[in-house]
Order: structure tokens, then C-alpha cells, then sequence
């Protein structure tokens, strides 16, 4: 059910975030996908610090993107409050190119928009040149360039690798003052082997602006799916 709120503001529910300094995205281990490696749509709960949930997502997707070219599929997430009303989407087009880092900024470049509500562009993330390291930035309504992530060369978790937390900090374009950090949170070995349902922790000022927080949600979820495309491969 879409939420009818004036264009100009954000839906009440999202007033909940204006005093939250933490979200923790949470995926649903879908058992049909555990059991045969078949690629389901996607969902996630996202939680307040005392892991309550305020938030509901669900992914829309074309099948055959996801079966045959996963990494470069188009989808649409759907974010829901309690009361099952859609607050706030996210929307990325199916590219012919995963956008490797020398690419990430031209031809392959990967595009988030975020509404909220539906039909109100709060801004986008789009992927950018680098030399290794995932590069992203985030962009307002008017395209001003407010945030830039940089995420490590390798943001793969598994018992050889790595067993901590992989911290992708939020930074001013200049990249001199952190506002912010996209926690992809361990999960024990069994999980991280046998499953792909990940689960993330964003933080960011309390004072921080809504359209801001609910970006800083949209590159955390950009984040997720640039990892599951690297995982895949």
C-alpha cells in the first residue's frame, strides 16, 4: 500500500528516524534458495539500536535477471513501515556491466535513486573510478555531492579471510571528516558458509538530516548489493 503524503515531505513513519543515531539491516535467510542455490527475491528487516523492527524491505525483480546475470540485475526495494505502508523505494536499472572499479564511473556505472515517498527524489548513489577499492558517492535531489564511501579491496567475509566486522566509513567529499560507518557485521562461520543473508549496521549523527539519513540507508543498502555481486562471482 503506498503512502499519500504531501510531495514536499517525508512520511510520518520516517520521523522516526530524525532521533536514531543506528540502523541495523538484517537479511532473511530464504530456505528454498539455502537448499538449492535457486536466487530469490530479497528481503530485510531493518532494526532500531534495541533491534526492533521499524522497517520492512522487500526486493522486485525480473526472475531471469536474477537466475542467469544476478550482479548486473535491476530491481526496485520496497520499504515498508509497521503498518505495511511503502515509505520509501530504491531503484537501480539492469546494466549489460558489473562496473569493475576502472569502469564503476562511466559506461557501467551503477545508479541507486532513492523516493520518499514514491514520486520524491531524495538523491542518488552511483559507483565511481577507482583503482581497486569499491568507490561511491552520494548525491542529493539537485546533484550537489554530499558523501563519499570507500570500501576495502576485499569486503568478502568467510573463516579464512576474515572473522570481524568490515567497516565501510562515511565521509565529506574531501574525504577529511567522517560522518558516518556501513558495518557489515561477522556472523559466525555456519552462516557465513552456507548462507548469503547478510546483515549490516549503519551509524550516523543523531542531528543529521532525514534526507541524508535515508540516503546513508540507500548506500548501505548499494553496499549490500555490491557485495553479493562479488560473493557471487
Amino acid at each position: 500500500m503506498q503512502m499519500r503524503v504531501p510531495m514536499g515531505g517525508l512520511p510520518p513513519s520516517v520521523q522516526s528516524l530524525a532521533s536514531l543515531d543506528q540502523v541495523s539491516i538484517k537479511q532473511k535467510v530464504e530456505m528454498l534458495e539455502v537448499l538449492t542455490g535457486f536466487e530469490t527475491r530479497n528481503r530485510y528487516a531493518v532494526l532500531n539500536k534495541d533491534m526492533q523492527q521499524i522497517f520492512f524491505v522487500q526486493e522486485e525483480s525480473s526472475t531471469c535477471e536474477r537466475c542467469f546475470c544476478p550482479q548486473l540485475r535491476g530491481f526496485q526495494l520496497h520499504m515498508t513501515d509497521n503498518n505495511s505502508q511503502e515509505i520509501i523505494r530504491m531503484s537501480r536499472d539492469f546494466k549489460c556491466c558489473i562496473g569493475c572499479c576502472w569502469c564503476a564511473g562511466g559506461c557501467c556505472q551503477m545508479v541507486l535513486n532513492v523516493e520518499a515517498p514514491v514520486g520524491r527524489l531524495v538523491g542518488r548513489i552511483k559507483t565511481s573510478n577507482s583503482k581497486c577499492s569499491p568507490h561511491m558517492q552520494v548525491f542529493d535531489a539537485a546533484d550537489n555531492h554530499l558523501y563519499t564511501l570507500w570500501a576495502p579491496c576485499c569486503p568478502c567475509q568467510c573463516p579464512i579471510c576474515c572473522e570481524d566486522d568490515i567497516n565501510v566509513p562515511i565521509t565529506d567529499p574531501s574525504l577529511t571528516q567522517r560522518v558516518g560507518n556501513i558495518a557489515k557485521v561477522w556472523r559466525g562461520c555456519c552462516r557465513e558458509a552456507f548462507t548469503d543473508a547478510d546483515s549490516y549496521r549503519l551509524t550516523f549523527p543523531a542531528d543529521m538530516s532525514l534526507d541524508s539519513k535515508v540516503l546513508c540507508i540507500g548506500a548501505a543498502f548499494m553496499v549490500e548489493y555490491l557485495n553479493e555481486s562479488q560473493e557471487e562471482n
